[in-house]
C-alpha cells in the first residue's frame, strides 16, 4: 500500500516533469508526445535514442532536455576518427608522482547527448556498452562510477544515409525508447519561425529542476505498483516477438524489464501510483521496435518492425480486472460471475503516454 510520503513525492513528481515538459516544449513545437517520452524514458532510469532525417531537431531536443535540468551535461559528436578513449576517459603517467592518473572522458556526466552516433566507428561505440548498462567504466582493470542520475540521448540519422555505421544489436538493445520528432505542421512551423528566425530559445532557456530532484523523482517511479496480470501482460507482448514470422530477432528479456518500467514511469506522470496495461500498450512501439530484425521477406514486402509489434498489441489479450478474490482473466477468456462484475476493456491501439482508458480500472 502507498503510504503518505510516496504520495506526496509522486505530486511532486507530477509538478517537476510540468515544468520540465513546458520548458522543452518552449523549444521544441508541437511535438508533445516526443517530449512526453523523453520524460518517461529519464525518469525510468533509461537511454533514449532520437533517429529521425536531418534538420529536424534532433540535437534540439537532446540540448533542451538537459538545459531544464540543472545538472551536468556533456556533448559528444561522434565522428570516424573518434577514439573509444575520447568517450571513457584515459591513465596518464604522472613523471612528478610516479603513477598513473586517470583523466574522465566524456561519459562523466549525468546527461551525455551522443550527436550522430552512427557516424562513429563500431569499435568507438562499443565504449558506450559498460557505461550505460551498467553505470560505469572499467580502465586498467578499475571500475570508476558514473553520476546519477545518469542518460545517455543520442541521436542517428537513418542507416542508408551515406557515411553511417548501423548500431549493433546490443547497442539498440541498450536504449530503452527510441523516438522519430518527423516532420512538424506548417501551423507549428511557422511558430518555428517566428521564435527561432531571430535567436536560438536555447539561449534563454534556464534549469526548471535539480539533478537531485530527478533522483527523488526515480525514487518515486521504483514505488508504482505493477500488478501480477500486467508484468504478464508484458512478458506475453516481448515473448511473441520472439515466434513471430516477419521477425528473425525478438525482443530480449532486458526489453521486457525496459517496458514495465517505462510503463511504471508513463503511470506516474499521469499521477497514478499504479500502473495500467493501457501504460504497456501505448510505449511498446517506442520500446520495443528498435530491438527486432525483420525477415528478409519481411523488408521485402515493407513490413517494419513497428507494424509488427502493433499487430502484436492488437492480437495480445489485454487481462481486465476481475471481482475481489478472483484472479484478473483475459479478455478473450470468460469472466467470472459477479454481483457486480465491470466490463471488459476492448482492444486499442496504442495511445498517448500515461493516458488512462476510460474502461480501465486498477489491478
Amino acid at each position: 500500500m502507498t503510504t503518505y510520503d510516496e504520495r506526496a513525492s509522486l505530486s511532486d513528481l507530477t509538478t517537476t516533469a510540468d515544468r520540465v515538459r513546458q520548458s522543452v516544449e518552449g523549444v521544441i513545437e508541437g511535438k508533445p508526445e516526443v517530449v512526453r517520452l523523453s520524460l518517461t524514458v529519464l525518469l525510468a532510469e533509461g537511454h533514449l535514442l532520437i533517429e529521425d532525417v536531418p534538420g529536424v531537431g534532433k540535437t534540439m531536443l537532446a540540448k533542451a532536455l538537459a538545459r531544464s535540468i540543472d545538472c551536468s551535461v556533456r556533448r559528444i559528436q561522434f565522428t570516424p576518427d573518434l577514439l573509444p578513449s575520447d568517450i571513457t576517459g584515459v591513465s596518464i603517467f604522472d613523471q612528478q608522482r610516479k603513477e598513473f592518473e586517470f583523466k574522465p572522458g566524456a561519459i562523466f556526466a549525468q546527461i551525455v547527448i551522443g550527436d550522430e552516433i552512427n557516424r562513429a566507428s563500431p569499435k568507438t561505440q562499443s565504449a558506450l556498452l559498460e557505461s550505460m548498462e551498467e553505470r560505469q567504466v572499467t580502465i586498467d582493470g578499475e571500475s570508476y562510477e558514473l553520476p546519477s542520475p545518469f542518460m545517455v540521448v543520442a541521436t542517428q540519422n537513418p542507416v542508408e544515409m551515406e557515411g553511417t555505421y548501423p548500431l549493433p544489436e546490443a547497442q539498440r538493445d541498450r536504449f530503452m525508447a527510441r523516438v522519430s520528432i518527423g516532420y512538424p505542421s506548417p501551423q507549428a512551423e511557422l511558430e518555428m519561425l517566428d521564435i527561432h528566425g531571430g535567436v536560438s530559445p536555447l539561449d534563454d532557456l534556464q534549469p526548471v529542476a535539480h539533478a537531485h530532484d530527478i533522483v527523488k523523482l526515480v525514487e518515486a517511479v521504483r514505488s508504482v505498483h505493477v500488478a501480477e496480470p500486467v508484468r504478464r501482460y508484458a512478458v506475453d507482448l516481448v515473448s511473441s516477438t520472439r515466434n513471430h514470422p516477419d521477425l528473425r530477432l525478438g525482443a530480449s528479456p532486458r526489453a521486457t524489464l525496459h517496458l514495465l518500467r517505462a510503463a511504471k514511469a508513463a503511470a506516474a506522470l499521469a499521477g497514478r501510483d499504479y500502473a495500467l496495461p493501457d501504460d504497456v500498450q501505448a510505449l511498446s512501439v517506442p520500446v520495443l521496435a528498435h530491438r527486432l530484425l525483420p525477415t528478409a521477406q519481411a523488408q521485402l514486402n515493407r513490413r517494419t518492425s513497428e507494424q509488427v509489434v502493433t499487430e502484436i498489441v492488437q492480437r495480445t489479450a489485454v487481462p481486465t480486472a476481475a471481482p475481489r478474490g478472483v484472479g484478473a482473466v483475459p479478455q478473450s477468456g470468460p469472466v467470472p460471475p459477479s454481483s457486480g462484475p465491470m466490463p471488459p476493456v476492448p482492444p486499442m491501439p496504442p495511445t498517448g503516454y500515461g493516458q488512462q482508458h476510460p474502461g480501465a480500472r486498477r489491478l
